[in-house]
């Protein structure tokens, strides 16, 4: 399959446009400094394949065509798409595609590759308002993907890096860390973008794990007790479990004993170890025939 084949087949499952760049709430990058630190963190080289998320204007888009071996930019307002690919009309490893980054068949980048030895880079400047759906997407995409340079609201990109305990230590920081190595590398103020957002902005720079730190059999498991137990975020292990489960409050309580952990704590307490334990807790016990998943 040809790469341009292969780069359409990323957007064929992509639903309709759902709004233009003031509904996903878009802040341009204008800082041409902070684009090349971007660049820095994930040094891509002729072999690789750069991905980039929402190009808007094409500040970062620039940076990463002069070092890339190809260039794949998704960007979701078709008329901010048609004006990149006017501009880089005459970049030969450049490609801008309409396509909804929440929906991209993220498997199938590998094939795209200028070289079968190089790597999938991801980087971009996520949409606040849609930034999570992305960068679950994309978290979920498992070994497709190498290393992930993405600019974030700075309350966002710091729930990634969270450790437990904290007080934005939450399912987020849970499912990308069991995926990812994730680094929080710079801040970037609101002067960087056009219009300038009324909060700061970060960078993290996430290197995807070719196996989970801890051991997981069943990862759908994993990710809905986590999910269960960050559900109620000022209750106990047992109360949010049995909320976000559907168990019975005893049943709840036992499993969690079960897991060796104290039925008192709360789930921004638990280590991605102890969520493990709880997850792999006789298996199947926290799921019915038509709760698993």
């Amino acid at each position: 399959m040809s790469p341009r084949k292969n780069a359409r087949a990323v957007e064929s499952r992509r639903p309709a446009t759902r709004g233009r760049t003031r509904a996903l709430g878009q802040h341009f990058l204008r800082d041409e400094s902070v684009a090349r630190r971007i660049v820095e963190l994930v040094r891509p080289g002729p072999r690789d394949l750069v991905v980039e998320i929402g190009p808007g204007r094409g500040a970062l888009t620039a940076s990463l065509a002069g070092a890339a071996g190809r260039l794949l930019a998704f960007e979701v307002d078709p008329a901010l798409a048609a004006s990149l690919r006017e501009r880089f009309a005459a970049a030969p490893r450049v490609e801008i595609r309409d396509a909804d980054a929440r929906s991209l068949d993220y498997a199938i980048l590998p094939a795209a590759r200028p070289d079968p030895a190089g790597r999938v880079l991801v980087a971009g400047n996520l949409p606040y308002s849609v930034a999570k759906p992305i960068l679950m997407a994309l978290v979920e995409s498992g070994p497709a993907i190498d290393e992930m340079t993405l600019m974030l609201q700075k309350e966002v990109a710091e729930r990634l890096a969270a450790a437990p305990g904290s007080k934005v230590y939450g399912s987020l920081s849970v499912l990308t860390q069991v995926a990812c190595d994730v680094s929080l590398a710079f801040r970037v103020p609101p002067g960087a973008f056009s219009p300038p957002p009324q909060v700061d902005s970060a960078v993290v720079h996430l290197r995807v794990r070719s196996a989970p730190p801890v051991p997981i059999a069943d990862r759908a498991r994993f990710n809905a007790v986590v999910r269960a137990a960050f559900s109620q975020r000022r209750k106990n292990l047992p109360n949010a479990l049995a909320a976000g489960l559907g168990l019975a409050l005893e049943r709840a309580r036992t499993l969690v004993a079960a897991a060796g952990i104290d039925p008192g704590r709360r789930a921004e307490t638990l280590s991605l170890a102890e969520f493990a334990s709880l997850a792999a807790t006789r298996p199947g016990s926290f799921f019915g025939p038509d709760q698993r998943g």
